[in-house]
């Protein structure tokens, strides 16, 4: 079973349906001893950083995802998710996040039209192909909506990127934890192959 962390801030339903048209039995959970069991977790994210770190600290997803991580449970962060995996982030102050990757999460400066939201490109990085990506091409379109990118201390956990005025992690990995500053299930083909290949790396047990 793929467990989505329900903590309030995320639009769950639309991610549990993307498992269900791959074929993936996937379960929105609210607690995080519903996890024990989980063989792969999700966790997506709409809205602040800072807030989403209060709701997971309140009933403690913090500890358990953590400690999920650590046992080697797959993991994949999805949009806001992906940015909770870092260490920080400068949205409305200076919050501190899961720091499961090394790095931060910064704002978008310059003459760009802030969020950017809607189709871009992801860039896969042939040195860091991984199974996540397996039959994604490079320069395939994928569905954005995020104010905020992420900027990992380590290149090697950047399996792809995307160009919005400054080249970003659009995808990371580091050992069984991996995340997708778009939105999967809203990135149709691309987004389902993705989807579907988290889901082969659960069913691997990698």
């Amino acid at each position: 079973m793929i467990a989505i962390v329900d903590y309030g801030m995320g639009n769950l339903r639309s991610v549990q349906k993307a498992f269900e048209k791959i074929g993936a039995t996937a379960r929105i959970v609210p607690f995080p001893r519903n996890i024990a069991n989980a063989r792969g977790i999700v966790l997506p994210g709409v809205g602040a950083f800072g807030q989403a770190m209060d709701h997971l600290r309140a009933i403690g997803w913090d500890v358990a995802l953590r400690d999920a991580v650590q046992r080697g449970v797959p993991f994949i962060g999805i949009c806001l998710g992906m940015q909770l995996l870092f260490e920080s982030s400068e949205e409305m102050g200076q919050h501190e996040g899961l720091g499961i990757i090394p790095g931060e999460v910064k704002r978008f400066r310059g003459v760009l039209k802030i969020p950017q939201m809607g189709w871009n490109q992801i860039h896969v990085q042939a040195k860091q192909r991984s199974p996540l990506l397996r039959d994604v091409a490079d320069g395939s379109y994928a569905f954005f909506v995020h104010s905020y990118y992420c900027a990992p201390r380590d290149e090697a956990v950047v399996l792809a990127t995307t160009d919005y005025g400054v080249e970003f992690a659009s995808v990371v990995g580091q050992e069984n934890v991996f995340g997708a500053q778009f939105h999967p299930e809203k990135s149709q083909s691309v987004g389902l192959k993705m989807l579907e290949n988290f889901a082969a790396i659960v069913m691997r047990g990698t």
